[in-house]
């Protein structure tokens, strides 16, 4: 059995790629990237402690939050993506320095 440790050791240090990825970055996919290493690093805590807690249980609660972290993820993805197209198609870049300004 691997300890709780080492999972939340991961999780930080995917926690901490991510919050790079994002203060790091002037291109708008790349801190959208962050952003969802961030989500990943948050899941992978929420099934470490389920699995430390409450496994023994066969209780299902995490999957199911698991789950819902997943759909709010691919949604927060496809709408990002969808506003990063959208500047880029107005203004022709995607650094995100340049897509400060509402009206332009």
């Amino acid at each position: 059995m691997i300890p709780l440790a080492w999972y939340l050791i991961f999780s930080a240090a995917l926690f901490c790629i991510g919050l790079f990825g994002v203060l790091a970055r002037k291109n708008a996919i790349a801190i959208l990237m962050g952003v969802e290493l961030m989500l990943n690093a948050v899941m992978v805590n929420i099934l470490a402690f389920w699995r430390v807690l409450y496994a023994p249980q066969a209780n299902q609660n995490a999957f199911v939050f698991v789950a819902v972290i997943f759909a709010v993820a691919a949604a927060e993805t496809a709408v990002g993506l969808a506003l990063i197209i959208s500047a880029y198609r107005r203004r022709d870049t995607v650094v995100a320095s340049d897509l400060d300004t509402l009206k332009g």
